[in-house]
């Protein structure tokens, strides 16, 4: 078996298989369209990027895979695996642990999938060591731009950043906090009207994907999420999505009454490549002053029970 990164002689069989990928980042579909489209190509070739693919040759038959990473971040996705009818194929775990060491030489310790939980890749990721750490479901929402609403979301600024953090740590569950962090900085919007809310975008030429963190105390929430799509900039004419995770099922509700259409129940799958242990450093120990220690009645029994 060959494992090998992708080269310039392998864009005739990404091509052949743009058809038969299975994508495992939904807002990057979302947002950019197929993953072995003409867009997607051009990005595993630029070394400026944390992008990489991998090919695996065995006994005629060719697996494809991508990871890409966000330079920081502690976790690392998968992009793609191609063709979707060969994912039962003996030779994928090993070409996921590939595409997990470069993953890892990027600083990453977990290892992200997002896929429908009907699709043909979920128990091969299971086979290979992925487990289901949360529920999604991405909604198209772009029916609610142009309803009016009162609500303002102004984008967030650096004085909002601890209140931005607050509000993550108490709706993120903890276990799902190592591989979805709080925010580092201040980018996306916020509305503090009837319940501190906070909303991170990602945009690309195919799409916009919303993920809200909405207090459930808020109140007006479908005011708060009509007004949220219509201060989006620059849309274009682009679908909207939002993206709703498991412990906001709530939202779901709201959505619907609203108009959104959802789309399929997907599974956030993870797998740990290490895991981070801090170095520990032997420290003498200082003995007050006046102090003395004397050794104990059981450690002199033990020194005369081993004396002949």
């Amino acid at each position: 078996m060959t494992i090998r990164s992708l080269d310039l002689l392998d864009l005739p069989s990404l091509y052949r298989h743009r058809g038969e990928a299975v994508s495992l980042d939904t807002t990057r579909a979302l947002t950019r369209g197929n993953p072995l489209g003409a867009m997607g190509m051009l990005s595993y070739m630029n070394p400026q990027r944390h992008v990489y693919s991998a090919v695996s040759v065995e006994d005629g038959v060719t697996l494809l895979g991508g990871v890409g990473h966000n330079n920081g971040d502690t976790h690392a996705r998968l992009l793609y695996l191609a063709p979707a009818a060969s994912l039962e194929q003996p030779a994928l775990p090993d070409l996921i642990e590939n595409l997990g060491a470069q993953a890892a030489s990027w600083g990453a310790f977990h290892l992200l999938a997002e896929l429908d939980e009907d699709s043909r890749a979920f128990m091969p990721l299971r086979r290979a060591g992925f487990s289901v750490y949360a529920g999604q479901r991405m909604w198209d929402a772009s029916s609610l731009a142009g309803s009016s609403t009162g609500t303002q979301w102004p984008r967030a600024t650096s004085i909002n950043l601890q209140a931005i953090q607050n509000l993550h740590h108490q709706i993120v569950p903890p276990l799902l906090q190592p591989i979805e962090p709080a925010p580092r900085r201040a980018a996306g919007f916020i509305c503090s009207g009837g319940g501190p809310c906070y909303a991170q975008t990602s945009t690309g030429l195919n799409g916009i994907v919303v993920y809200p963190l909405i207090h459930p105390d808020a109140t007006d929430v479908a005011g708060k999420l009509s007004g949220l799509i219509n201060c989006l900039p620059n849309r274009g004419g682009r679908p909207i999505y939002v993206c709703v995770r498991t412990y906001q099922a709530w939202l779901e509700h709201v959505l619907e009454e609203l108009g959104a259409r959802q789309g399929p129940q997907q599974a956030i799958m993870v797998k740990h490549m290490a895991r981070l242990v801090k170095d520990e450093q032997a420290v003498r120990a200082r003995q007050p002053a006046g102090v003395s220690v004397q050794p104990s009645r059981m450690s002199h029994y033990e020194e005369n029970k081993k004396s002949p």
